[in-house]
Parts: C-alpha cells; structure tokens; sequence
C-alpha cells in the first residue's frame, strides 16, 4: 500500500506542475537567446582573470543544479569547485576567505535570508559573485555583481521544474562562454530541440513499477549526479516515497547492502566516461533481484540524443519529469501542492 496525500485531492488532469515542466524547451530557448551577450561578457572577463576556484551556493533543487556546476566546471574548465554551507555565513557567521573567487548563487526567488548573507559576506569578502535568479527584481539580484536571469516565468507548482531545468542551462551557457567551446555551444544552439525530443519519451514502465512501493534509490554519477539528487527531491515531495540519491560508485560503501529482490533501483546513467560503470552496477542490482529501471541508450527508459555529454542531465530531467508527475497522480496525490511545503523557502 502506498500513502496518500491528506492536505489535498490528486487532480484527474494535467496540473500546473506538467504544464510548466512542458515549457522548459521555450524558457532555454528565450533564456539562451537573452542572455547570450551577459553571460559572453562574463565569460571573456573571466579568461582575462581567472578565479583561483569557485564557490556555489544554493538549496532545495537549486542546490541540486550547483552539484551539476561542480562537474561541469571541474570536467570542462579544470576549476575546482566547492559547494558553500549557507548556515557558516548566516547562522555561525564566519568569514570566509574568498579573495577572487567565483561565487555562484543560485535562487529561484533571490529572498532566502541565509543566501543574501552569504552573498553579502562573499561580496564582502573580494568575491565576483553572480546570481543565477529567476526574480530579476529580488534583493539576490540586486547585491549581485553579475545577474543571470532564468527567465522561467511564474511557476505556481511548489514542485520545481522549469526553474531548475533553466538553472542548469544557464550553468552551461556560463561553461560554453568560459572555456569559449564551439562544440558546447552547438550543444546550446541544439538543446531547446532535444528538450522538446525529451518530453515525449515513454517512462510508463517507472510510472507502472512504482506506483504501489514505498522507498528507492535514485542512482547517476559525475555530471548527472545532481539530477540524481533532484529526482530523489521530487520522489519525496511528489510522490510520498522515501527515495535516497547516490553516485553509483559511492552506493558500493554500505547503501548496497539494503538492495534485494524487489528493491527498486532507478539509475540515470550518463553517456559518457561514468556509463560504463554506472551500467555494470545496474546489471549488478538486476543479477540480485532488484527491480531496476535504467535511463540509458542501452536501457529500459528511453533518452533523447544529446547534442553533447554535459547536456545529457538536462534532457534526462524533462523525461523524469513528465514520468514523476504522472506517478504522483497514480499514487493519489496532488503533485502541485506537496504536504507541508510552501514555494518560497526563507530559512535563516
């Protein structure tokens, strides 16, 4: 048996949260195109002088797209990055020593209090920091020296798609122009299209499969560890199931134990160097038993051609998507207003 939501009716069409996860291909579209001449000049400043690392800070499915920005600056840019805990600026306020670094700020609303402090402190500190923000007019916005608007419009489902999905576009514009990489930005030019390809695979076979279980594992790795993270996020607040994220390597050291006959699996494998690795564990976890789904060319849930690996997260998403709000109304819940939940987050 699985649980349903008390605080509100599952909708028996399609709701706010399928709409706006829909139109992820026209917001990358407008957002690339808006942003180009910005996002080329941040890029060039910084080729000109060039931060000794960078600093993300973020939280929710926003921080979910920062694990994203980690691989994809460490792969393409030989950066390394860090990921900020809000509460050592805002609850212990510590200073941080930060002199020319990269600090990216990713918020949908631009208000959480915990993230403007750590901002201010960044800023403070000697930091370029830049906000990636879909409130052009928030107070995030304002202090930032560099703002990337997400242009993902209102989203009225408490459930994140388009913002997040824009978020980690905007990440790859910010690479494509960095590192001054054609290939990445034929990748850009090409991914409203692949979007659009995404939103029609068929992932039924997952709606199906979990419709009546009660926990799983999420498993990716490398760049789409962090679309891992979020599925797992969405899983929770969607569906009532309790689904835990893992690298697929990382899942070796002690989570592996729980996984048996029956245990469900759903791995997001990346075609790239990680897909090997990510494939034999999922072939493991087939041999114990396990009722695995994988996202995979070479797997049972079909995924669109990327234009290239590191826009592979992006299209693996939007199928997640379509598939996570359909199960959350198969399971009797209303995927637009999750127990509990509020769309603005201020923690402190």
């Amino acid at each position: 048996m699985h649980a349903h939501a008390d605080t509100a009716a599952a909708p028996t069409g399609p709701s706010w949260m399928f709409d706006e996860a829909a139109q992820a291909a026209e917001v990358v579209a407008l957002q690339l195109s808006r942003n180009a001449q910005a996002v080329a000049e941040l890029g060039r400043a910084l080729r000109r002088d060039p931060p000794p690392f960078v600093v993300t800070c973020a939280r929710g499915s926003s921080d979910h797209a920062a694990t994203y920005g980690k691989y994809l600056f460490e792969t393409q840019l030989g950066r390394a990055t860090a990921s900020a805990s809000p509460s050592v600026g805002s609850v212990y306020a510590a200073s941080q020593h930060l002199r020319g670094a990269l600090y990216l700020v990713i918020s949908q609303s631009g208000r959480s209090p915990d993230l403007l402090r750590n901002a201010e402190g960044a800023k403070a500190a000697g930091a370029r920091v830049v906000a990636l923000v879909n409130a052009e007019d928030s107070p995030l916005a304002a202090l930032a020296d560099t703002v990337i608007a997400l242009h993902a419009g209102p989203e009225r489902s408490v459930a994140a798609t388009k913002s997040y999905i824009a978020s980690l576009a905007a990440l790859l514009q910010l690479a494509a122009c960095w590192k001054d990489d054609p290939r990445l930005q034929q990748a850009l030019a090409a991914l409203p299209d692949a979007l659009r390809t995404a939103w029609n695979q068929d992932w039924t076979a997952l709606v199906d499969g979990l419709a009546g279980t009660a926990n799983l594992f999420v498993l990716g790795r490398g760049l789409g560890l962090g679309v891992a993270q979020e599925a797992a996020l969405k899983f929770k607040e969607t569906c009532g199931l309790h689904a835990e994220a893992y690298s697929s390597a990382e899942v070796k050291h002690g989570p592996m134990a729980l996984v048996g006959p029956g245990f469900p699996v759903l791995v997001l494998a990346q075609p790239d160097e990680t897909e090997r690795g990510t494939l034999a564990m999922a072939h493991e976890f087939r041999a114990r038993g396990a009722a695995t789904w994988t996202a995979s060319r070479h797997g049972n849930l079909p995924v669109a051609e990327a234009p290239h690996p590191a826009a592979a997260p992006l299209l693996t998403v939007q199928s997640f998507y379509r598939a996570v709000e359909a199960l959350s109304r198969t399971r009797g819940f209303a995927p637009d207003a999750p127990p509990h939940l509020a769309k603005v987050t201020e923690t402190v």
